[in-house]
C-alpha cells in the first residue's frame, strides 16, 4: 500500500489511518507542486477498494481497473496541467514501448484528463456538443493503444498513434478545461457521491481545490457537512490557507513536502524510467534541467515535465522570467515616484528574476505597453503556446520566491498576483477577449493595488 509513493512523511500516517481503518471521510492534502498529493490520492482510492490487501501489485478486479483509472467508484475533478505529463508519459512509452508499466503509465496520463469528462460531470454543460469529436477520438484512439502489440508494431505507427493521442488530449485542454471548478460540477459530484458504490467504496478527488468561486465553495461545503458513509472526499491544494476556513474545519489535513534531490531523482527514474542526465541531452539544451530547477526554484519533478512541453520551456521560462522582472521594475518605479518605500517582495522579484531575464537580452524597461508589446512578439500571440501556461508559469516564479521567504507579507503578494492573473486568463481564454488588453489589465491591476496598498501602509519594508 502507497509503495509507490516516495519520501512522504504523509504516507506514512496516511497508511497507518487505513490500515487501522481510522482514516477520515474526508481529506486535504497540501503542498508544493510535484510532491506526490494527486498519485497518493489515486493510490487512496484503489487501497479503500480493494478487495485483497490493497498491495500495488494486487490482481483483484478492483484493483486492476483502478491501476487504469477506469473504475466506476473514483471520481476526479479539477483543473491542473496535463500537457507535460501526457508529453513525458508518451516519450517514456516511445523509448520502450514492450514495457507493461510504460504502457500503463501513458493511459494513466491520458485517463486523469478524459476522467474530468465523465457523464456524471458533462451532463447539460455547455461545452459537450464542441468536445464530443475530441472524447469520442480520444477514446478510440486510446482503445487502440490498449490492444497495440507493440513487439510487433512499426516504430512509424508507434510515432504517428502518440501523435494522434497527444493531439487529442491538447484539443480537449484547450476546448474543455478551465481554470475554475464550475459549481455545476460540485453539484453533478455530490449527486455521484450519493449513489451507491459498485464495489465497497466511492472516492472523489478535486484537485487545486481553492480554484473555486464562492458559489461552489458552499455547494462543497454542503457536501462535506453530511458526506455520503460509503464516500471518501479529497481535496489538494498547493497552500491549505487558500482553502476556506469552514471547508477546512472539516477536512484531516496531510501536508506534503517538498522531496529531497535523491528522491526526486528516484522519482524520474522509477516513474518515467529516465534520468535527469539524459533528458538534458535529449532536450538539446546547454541550461541542465538541474539548472532550471534552482534557477527557477522549482522542483526537478516539475523542470523534468517543463522540459516536454511543446512550445519548449527553454522558451517560455526566461520570457516569463523577463515578465516577472517588468513587474518587479514597473511596481518599483511607480512607488518610487510616489515617494513611497518599494516592498521586499518586489525587491526579491527583481534580485531572483533580473539576472535571467537579462541574460537573454531583452531589453530593460517599467512601461506597461513596451511589456505588453514584447510579450504578444515573442510569443508568437500565444499561437502555438498557451497563454494560460505562461501565466501559471510566471505565477510560480512568484510563489517560489513567497514560499521561500515565508513571509506573510509575500504570501499576501502572491495571493493577489494569483488574483489577477485568474482574472487575465479567464479574460482571454474564458471571455475571449484580446490577449493584448489581457496583458495589460493584469500589469494595470497590479501596479494600481500595490500603489494603493503601500500608500495605505498595508506592505511593510
Amino acid at each position: 500500500m502507497f509503495e509507490n509513493i516516495i519520501e512522504q512523511g504523509a504516507v506514512l500516517q496516511l497508511r497507518e489511518d487505513v490500515t487501522t481503518r481510522r482514516y477520515a471521510p474526508s481529506m486535504l492534502f497540501y503542498g508544493p507542486p510535484e510532491t506526490g498529493k494527486g498519485s497518493t490520492a489515486l493510490e487512496l482510492s484503489r487501497a479503500l477498494s480493494c478487495e485483497t490487501d490493497a498491495s500495488w501489485k494486487c490482481a483483484c478486479p478492483s484493483c486492476e481497473r483502478h491501476r487504469y483509472l477506469q473504475h466506476q467508484d473514483l471520481l476526479i475533478l479539477g483543473p491542473r496541467p496535463f500537457q507535460a505529463e501526457i508529453a513525458a508519459c508518451a516519450c517514456a512509452f516511445l523509448r520502450n514501448p514492450s514495457s507493461a508499466g510504460a504502457k500503463t503509465l501513458f493511459i494513466r496520463s491520458l485517463r486523469k484528463l478524459q476522467i474530468r469528462f465523465s457523464a456524471f460531470l458533462m451532463e447539460d454543460d455547455p461545452k459537450l456538443g464542441k468536445i464530443s469529436p475530441i472524447l469520442r477520438s480520444l477514446e478510440e484512439n486510446s482503445s487502440e493503444l490498449w490492444l497495440l502489440k507493440a513487439e510487433t508494431a512499426e516504430r512509424a505507427a508507434l510515432e504517428k498513434l502518440c501523435g494522434a493521442l497527444i493531439k487529442d488530449a491538447l484539443s480537449l485542454i484547450s476546448e474543455g478545461i478551465g481554470d475554475t471548478i464550475p459549481i455545476g460540477h460540485i453539484r453533478r459530484a455530490s449527486y455521484w457521491c450519493r449513489l451507491a458504490p459498485n464495489g465497497k467504496r466511492k472516492t472523489l478527488i478535486i484537485e487545486n481545490a481553492d480554484n473555486m468561486r464562492d458559489d461552489a465553495r458552499n455547494s462543497l461545503l454542503k457536501l462535506l457537512e453530511e458526506p455520503p458513509d460509503t464516500v471518501n472526499i479529497v481535496l489538494t491544494t498547493q497552500r491549505r490557507e487558500a482553502i476556506m476556513p469552514t471547508i477546512l474545519s472539516r477536512l484531516r489535513p496531510y501536508r506534503f513536502l517538498r522531496r529531497s534531490v535523491k528522491s526526486e531523482k528516484e522519482v524520474i527514474r522509477r516513474v518515467f524510467q529516465d534520468s535527469l542526465e539524459a533528458r538534458s541531452k535529449g532536450a538539446k539544451d546547454t541550461q541542465s534541467i538541474e539548472e532550471k530547477a534552482s534557477a527557477s526554484g522549482s522542483s526537478l519533478v516539475s523542470a523534468y515535465l517543463d522540459s516536454f512541453l511543446e512550445a519548449g520551456a527553454d522558451k517560455m521560462y526566461p520570457l516569463a522570467a523577463w515578465f516577472v522582472a517588468s513587474v518587479a521594475r514597473i511596481a518599483a518605479h511607480s512607488l518610487k515616484r510616489n515617494r513611497t518605500g518599494v516592498p521586499n517582495i518586489i525587491n526579491a522579484l527583481g534580485e531572483r528574476y533580473a539576472p535571467i531575464a537579462d541574460a537573454t537580452g531583452f531589453e530593460r524597461t517599467f512601461k506597461i505597453a513596451a511589456v505588453v508589446k514584447k510579450i504578444i512578439d515573442e510569443s508568437g500571440n500565444f499561437e502555438e503556446t498557451s497563454f494560460s501556461r505562461f501565466i501559471k508559469l510566471c505565477l510560480e516564479m512568484v510563489c517560489a520566491v513567497a514560499r521561500e521567504a515565508k513571509d506573510p507579507q509575500f504570501i499576501a503578494f502572491s495571493d493577489m498576483f494569483k488574483k489577477y492573473c485568474g482574472e487575465a486568463i479567464t479574460a482571454a481564454e474564458v471571455l475571449n477577449q484580446n490577449k493584448t488588453l489581457a496583458l495589460e489589465g493584469l500589469l494595470y491591476k497590479l501596479k494600481e493595488n500595490m500603489l494603493k496598498t503601500r500608500l495605505a501602509g498595508g506592505v511593510n519594508g
